[in-house]
């Protein structure tokens, strides 16, 4: 600063104080907006680094290596606070003073904080850990203020299910990196809810799937769903990174990962035999850990949660429609549909099995005293799908011309439709009553026994009542 202003000197013909400061003023107003360009430069030229995946620097082939982002990672902040739930009980937290910068801490420190973490899985650092804990500490810093906030109200429906079955607790953190916290969360490859199930898993552990229910969504039923899967995949594998590793990409790439590698049981042994979004799903986790409970030390402020309103559930033994429901019990459709997301249409599908239907506290009485009203309010209009069809009969006209050869072919069909009537005529038969004879028949249509007898081969006098007999 100095030397430049000396420079400046060299041109005046006086020396001003003032003069002085303003050029003083100027230099540092330069120095300042020099500054803020690199600043503003830093995060441009990381953008080729910021869309669904993550490049890292392999040291033992000196290459560069693409992972994956989990499903989880590349959410939108903006679309995960559209949700009624975010909307109704999610806000910032205005009394929260630290500044929205994230601090360099040495890998010394990252390391050290993942060692004091109170967990019973391992949770080593590296360099593809440390590239995750950036983005969630940077880019998805709004994400992880949402996660937090929306924690309050499923992490204790995670644990008490983990819990149950004596899994790690840890675990809870696996929809962050799943689902950011969305019940209604949907892959691109297929899998979803809050554990992003693939279809053939769900039916396996008991998760309703048609085209009116998808069980995937309800947050209770799927986070014992996955408690009971992830339980399974440790009595295969017995370690719970490779338990990891196979709920994201199945048991058996697992098995052919852990076969390349020698059959080594080690995830960071069979690393490079995984497929690309598996080999960043465990430094994943690990990094979800990490900002969950270390969000404090870069800047991040929860969202506050106001208290989730209280719910119980009743269940529904006939179709119902959300409509029904919500102008009936005063209810917002919005908020049938963020308190029941197992649901993909508007219709609780009661009629096939008992169905569940989650509702306010308050608003429980309403629909028990006013069931039936409840049913039949609109129901015609709503469920259209018809129970039964009689197909219409179709008429058909014909256009005929008088010819000489169509008056032939009437003739000859109107011979054979007289012939046919009266073959029938000749061939009738009449039912017997009870108490007749033949002798009876034979008088009522002008014929004798001894005919009756040879067009019905019958042998003596004995007829039965109710049944058919001949007399032409």
């Amino acid at each position: 600063m100095q030397s430049e202003l000396l420079i400046h000197r060299r041109g005046l013909p006086w020396r001003n104080p003032k003069v002085e400061i303003i050029i003083l003023y100027i230099l540092y107003m330069r120095k300042i907006y020099a500054l803020v360009l690199a600043l503003l430069a830093a995060p441009l030229s990381a953008q080729v680094d910021e869309k669904s995946e993550i490049t890292v620097h392999n040291a033992r082939s000196g290459a560069e290596e693409v992972i994956d982002l989990p499903e989880g990672m590349v959410m939108e902040c903006d679309s995960l606070l559209s949700e009624w739930m975010a909307k109704k009980y999610l806000f910032p937290d205005t009394t929260c003073v630290d500044p929205d910068v994230n601090p360099l801490f040495t890998p010394e420190e990252y390391r050290e904080r993942l060692h004091r973490l109170p967990v019973v899985m391992e949770m080593p650092y590296n360099d593809i850990v440390q590239k995750f804990i950036d983005r969630y500490s940077g880019r998805l810093r709004r994400s992880v203020s949402y996660m937090l906030g929306a924690g309050n109200f499923y992490v204790p429906l995670f644990e008490e299910a983990l819990d149950y079955y004596g899994l790690p607790l840890e675990l809870k953190y696996l929809p962050v990196i799943e689902s950011a916290l969305d019940p209604t969360a949907k892959s691109k490859v297929g899998a979803v809810g809050l554990w992003q199930f693939m279809l053939a898993t769900a039916k396996r552990y008991d998760l309703k799937v048609n085209s009116l229910v998808d069980e995937r969504c309800h947050p209770y039923k799927s986070t014992w769903a996955a408690a009971r899967f992830l339980k399974d995949l440790y009595a295969i594998f017995g370690d719970w990174n490779l338990v990891i590793a196979a709920y994201n990409c199945g048991p058996g790439n697992v098995n052919k990962a852990i076969h390349r590698a020698g059959g080594v049981k080690d995830y960071w042994t069979i690393y490079p035999y995984l497929p690309a979004e598996t080999r960043g799903y465990v430094p994943a986790f690990i990094a979800a850990n990490y900002i969950m409970n270390y969000y404090c030390e870069h800047n991040i402020c929860p969202m506050k949660t106001m208290h989730p309103l209280t719910t119980d559930t009743v269940m529904v033994s006939r179709n119902l429609h959300f409509t029904q429901v919500a102008e009936l019990c005063g209810i917002d459709k919005e908020a049938l549909h963020a308190l029941n997301p197992q649901y993909r249409t508007e219709i609780i599908p009661g009629a096939s099995e008992p169905m569940s239907l989650c509702l306010p506290s308050e608003k429980i009485a309403t629909f028990i005293n006013h069931g039936d009203s409840i049913y039949n309010y609109r129901a015609e209009e709503l469920f259209t799908r018809r129970i039964e069809v009689k197909p219409e009969q179709a008429t058909v006209t014909r256009t005929t011309t008088t010819t000489r050869s169509s008056q032939k072919s009437s003739r000859s069909k109107s011979k054979a439709s007289k012939s046919k009537k009266s073959k029938k005529s000749r061939s009738s038969s009449v039912t017997i009553k009870n108490g007749d004879t033949l002798i009876d028949i034979a008088k009522r249509n002008g014929t004798t026994v001894e005919k009756l007898r040879k067009l019905n081969r019958i042998k003596g006098s004995n007829i039965r009542a109710g049944k058919k007999i001949r007399v032409k």
